[in-house]
């Protein structure tokens, strides 16, 4: 039997992110950040392609792309509801890691196993980020989706897309725990 660790799993089956409106500062210092990122980038990697990258946003680039996302949002004739969450998602942020998907070319690691490898960076830097203490929220919405964003905001490139945008910093108000799958409508045994 392998050795057990029931504090990781203790905290696995108790993971909560916190919602990113109730994140406030401070956020942590770029050491402990740099110790958040090391552990994300520990995530499965089918062929050691790196199919991601980290784009850290201060408040100072925060500010400005939530500015840019509001002029984007206009050339996009997005209404005022749109165009306010996608600012706000930046304007309130302490601290957002924007996780960048990059797709590289391989023979033997399909396209589809690269995105699955940034989506498992996104989860495995906000439970990082929870497990220091920390808040953590992943978030994407649509300037995570617009190219105008992507290659103009963040500067990606045409094989780059955001996988998410992590925003770390100090909670202030625990959410409520909501209702988690019934694992006997989604798991099918079979021992035969």
């Amino acid at each position: 039997m392998p050795a057990a660790n029931p504090d990781a799993l203790a905290f696995l089956l108790t993971r909560r992110s916190r919602p990113a409106k109730t994140l406030t500062g401070p956020a942590p210092a770029r050491p402990e950040l740099e110790t958040l990122l090391t552990a994300a980038a520990r995530s499965p990697d089918h062929g050691k392609l790196e199919p991601w990258r980290f784009v850290v946003l201060g408040r100072p680039a925060l500010a400005t792309l939530a500015d840019e996302v509001v002029t984007r949002a206009g050339q996009l004739g997005l209404d005022p509801e749109q165009t306010d969450k996608g600012r706000k998602q930046f304007a309130d942020s302490p601290l957002c890691v924007a996780v960048i998907e990059v797709q590289r070319e391989s023979p033997k690691v399909p396209p589809i196993e690269q995105t699955y490898s940034a989506g498992a960076v996104c989860l495995a830097l906000v439970n990082a980020a929870l497990a220091s203490g920390w808040g953590a929220n992943w978030l994407t919405g649509w300037p995570a989706h617009d190219r105008g964003v992507a290659s103009g905001m963040l500067g990606l490139d045409a094989n780059e897309r955001v996988a998410g945008f992590i925003h770390i910093g100090t909670e202030t108000s625990a959410p409520p725990e909501r209702p988690r799958p019934d694992l006997g409508a989604i798991v099918t045994w079979r021992d035969a």
